[in-house]
Formats: structure tokens, C-alpha cells, sequence
């Protein structure tokens, strides 16, 4: 039993398997490439990329698959879209199999707010998002039952190296928190 951790659209990345050295026990890497680095330079190309040869739907169904072969997880750790795959999934995941899932700035489940996890779930959110108001979607996620939510001062991204928004004090908070 062990963490396993859900990337985002970078997939498995150097500074990703860095994170994962960095909390211990993680068993395994989920990402929608297939364990390939895809050394994307940018975060444009990364989603671009993501959208037109993965998609939300397709990594859902990467993870579910993936979990399915893994006996028991501790944590589910996801980032961006890889937490908004978990959202999108905990309603079929089970408590005796997926202890918890924490959820770094998964700004893509407000489009699924009216979903109620069957695991306990932690959204780590970013201070703010262009586009939407966290406060709104922290409010829809407060008031469900093994859901907690916490707002942070950093900007999404904040976990990856190779983000604009990377926070070298947030990640070592997370890291700590994490072990």
C-alpha cells in the first residue's frame, strides 16, 4: 500500500519523479502518455498536446483502468487535470481500496461540482484563477460530506517545476505535508 501520483498535462516528468523521491512511498506514476516524457518546453504545447491526443475523458479512463490493477492506495495525489480525473472518478472509487485522494488545483472540476466522492478527497486550491472564482468553487466543494477544502496563497502550478507559477516555498510546505 502506497501513494500513487496522477500528473497533469506534462505527464511523467524528471521533476515529477523528483516529488515523488521527495514523499516516499509512492508506487506507481499515472499520466496520460503512458510513462513517456514528453519534454514538452511549455505549457502551451503541453495542453495543446493534451487536448488533441488525450483528453479529460481518455485520462479518466487511463486511471480507472490503472487503479484497477493496483491492490490498495494509500493516497491518490493529483495535479491539474490529473486531479480533476480523480474527481471525475470518486464516485466508483471505493474506501477500502483508495484511503484518500488529495487534489492540487484541479480547476477543471467546477465543470462536475455536482459530483459527491465516495472517498475522502482534499482539494488544494490557488489563491485565484483567471476565468472563474475559487471562492465559488470552493464554496460548492465545502458543504460536501469527505470533502475538505483549502485555499492557498500560491497560483496554480505551484507543485511544478515546470510551471510559471512554480513556488519553491509552496512545494516544500507540500512536500513536508505529503511525507
Amino acid at each position: 500500500m502506497g501513494k500513487v501520483i496522477v500528473s497533469d498535462i506534462f505527464g511523467r516528468t524528471p521533476a515529477l519523479e523528483d516529488l515523488a523521491r521527495a514523499i516516499g512511498s509512492v508506487i506507481e506514476i499515472i499520466d496520460p502518455y503512458g510513462g513517456k516524457q514528453m519534454g514538452f518546453h511549455n505549457e502551451p504545447l503541453a495542453y495543446a498536446h493534451f487536448m488533441a491526443h488525450v483528453g479529460i475523458r481518455a485520462y479518466e479512463e487511463i486511471l480507472a483502468s490503472r487503479l484497477a490493477d493496483i491492490p490498495r492506495v494509500s493516497v491518490l495525489l493529483g495535479f491539474s487535470v490529473g486531479a480533476a480525473a480523480i474527481w471525475r472518478i470518486s464516485e466508483t472509487l471505493t474506501p477500502k481500496k483508495i484511503g484518500r485522494a488529495v487534489c492540487f488545483y484541479g480547476s477543471q472540476i467546477r465543470h462536475a461540482s455536482d459530483i459527491v466522492p465516495s472517498i475522502r478527497i482534499e482539494h488544494i486550491l490557488p489563491k485565484m484563477e483567471p476565468g472563474f472564482s475559487i471562492d465559488d468553487l470552493a464554496a460548492a466543494l465545502s458543504g460536501k460530506k469527505k470533502v475538505t477544502v483549502h485555499k492557498t496563497s500560491y497560483l496554480h502550478g505551484f507543485m511544478n517545476e515546470r510551471s510559471p507559477n512554480f513556488s519553491r516555498t509552496g512545494y516544500a510546505a507540500l512536500v513536508e505535508r505529503l511525507r
